[in-house]
């Protein structure tokens, strides 16, 4: 900007010192705007690169395959591990979140590094944190390096909704417990004979939170009410949704995404769930939770997906020494919680201006936003949520609002709505979208946000490297 000024400057034959000062104005403006969060005495940890598989709907091309949700995972790893070329006894400790567990695998973190081929003597363990649960192995992770325990951490996330655990009725489980440990034919024979037929029931993972027995649908469907977003509106972000994605797919930005060949299938190469509509045939749709008045469809609501991530943070040091070019910093981050029933999905808005005063910064000072889109209405409802100063003061003990993102800066390659959401894998994408985001459009800060289930939610500051 400085060296576009100076021309007209000089044409007008303005004094040698006028120049000057106006020169150096200019570049302790830029030199402002580009502070580093880097703290004296604090380690600069860093992420180094960010993979997911392809993120398919449900029910489609990795249901074939008849996968474990660890071998999933073992795609995402070894992607990771190929992108990188770290060697495998770099890896100091592996971190993965997931959601929905098979009890066979229950640390899928420690089968998937054993399925990958790491060492036995890298420990790992699971997370789960619902749909944040990739957040917390991040945090987890920087966390670790913080302490001076480790200088390189893999973390990740992975769900696979193909293939959820189904249980039997508890009675039912209680009689077969039973059984297990009759000692006579007479003992098995009587527990067999008060088997009934409703014990045969089989009982499906609960979609509805726990503490209030209501799903996350519905939740999303009253507050979008309480905070009057109406259907069009919701609509028209799940048309954008769907239109960004689509073009940055068309575009080549999802770079994250790796390909591989499903065994029996063809190589899977990207997400499957983009699919821009009209909003013509989105209002055709019913909708699907509260009925018959209610706004939230199957357009616009995420769906539920099978997919992994993964990333690699390490030290800034120990990248270096081993000669990588991280992608940016992780910086500050919250955790925020509150009341699950009213206010289930309003972790954007309580943790965004909370990360954002923990890292000295202000809205303005953000490049890049990627909020998880679990619904269309529980994003309209957090942008408005955020852009209140009445709900501030009264819900937050807050003076005043925080201030919503500028839309040019918000989801610009498409959101959980259109690229899909594996509730353990969605946290990782983010980061990595924001640090690919900031290096394709030379910003400097990027923050990520999402809700999640028990009133829940996460928001952290990620730093450009310096290119």
């Amino acid at each position: 900007m400085a060296s576009m000024l100076m021309n007209p400057i000089r044409s007008c034959s303005v004094n040698a010192l006028a120049v000057n000062l106006i020169f150096n104005y200019f570049l302790s403006v830029q030199t402002k705007s580009k502070k580093t969060l880097t703290r004296p005495g604090v380690k600069n940890i860093v992420l180094v690169e960010g993979v997911r598989t392809p993120f398919l709907l449900s029910g489609t091309t990795y249901v074939s395959a008849l996968f474990f949700v660890y071998s999933l995972y073992v795609y995402g790893i070894v992607g990771l591990l190929n992108r990188t070329g770290i060697p495998k006894d770099a890896v100091d400790y592996i971190i993965y979140g997931t959601v929905i567990q098979e009890v066979k695998t229950s640390n899928v973190a420690r089968e998937a590094a054993l399925g990958a081929g790491f060492s036995d003597k890298i420990p790992a363990h699971t997370v789960t944190m619902a749909c944040i649960s990739s957040n917390q192995a991040m945090t987890s992770s920087v966390g670790l390096i913080a302490a001076g325990q480790c200088d390189a951490v893999v973390a990740g996330g992975v769900e696979f909704m193909s293939d959820v655990p189904i249980r039997h009725s508890r009675k039912m489980r209680k009689t077969m417990l039973s059984l297990n440990k009759a000692k006579t034919l007479g003992q098995r024979l009587s527990l067999i004979g008060s088997i009934r037929l409703a014990h045969l029931s089989p009982e499906l993972p609960a979609v509805a939170e726990f503490s209030t027995a209501e799903t996350m649908g519905h939740s999303a469907d009253r507050l979008a009410a309480a905070f009057g977003v109406s259907r069009v509106e919701q609509d028209e972000f799940a048309l954008r949704s769907h239109t960004l994605a689509k073009k940055a797919q068309d575009e080549g930005l999802l770079q994250d995404v790796i390909s591989f060949k499903v065994p029996g299938r063809d190589i899977v190469s990207k997400d499957n769930g983009i699919r821009p509509s009209s909003m013509e045939q989105m209002a055709k749709l019913k909708p699907a939770f509260v009925k018959p008045h209610g706004t939230v469809t199957a357009a616009n609501s995420s769906f539920l997906t099978d997919g992994a991530s993964a990333v690699l943070i390490m030290s800034e040091e120990k990248a270096l020494a081993m000669g990588y070019k991280p992608k940016a910093y992780l910086r500050d981050f919250v955790y925020v919680s509150q009341d699950p029933k009213d206010q289930l999905l309003l972790g954007p808005t309580y943790a965004t201006p909370k990360v954002l005063e923990r890292a000295g910064l202000s809205m303005s000072d953000i490049d890049v936003f990627e909020f998880h889109e679990a619904f269309a209405g529980q994003i309209m409802a957090n942008l408005k949520a955020m852009d209140s100063d009445w709900f501030a003061q009264t819900y937050m003990g807050r003076k005043s609002k925080v201030g919503t993102p500028a839309m040019e800066k918000f989801n610009l390659w498409g959101g959980s709505l259109s690229l899909g959401h594996p509730f353990g894998a969605t946290g990782c994408r983010l980061a990595t979208t924001v640090a690919n985001r900031l290096k394709k459009e030379g910003g400097q800060y990027g923050l990520i946000a999402a809700c999640a289930a028990g009133g829940q939610g996460h928001a952290m500051v990620i730093e450009a490297y310096p290119q």
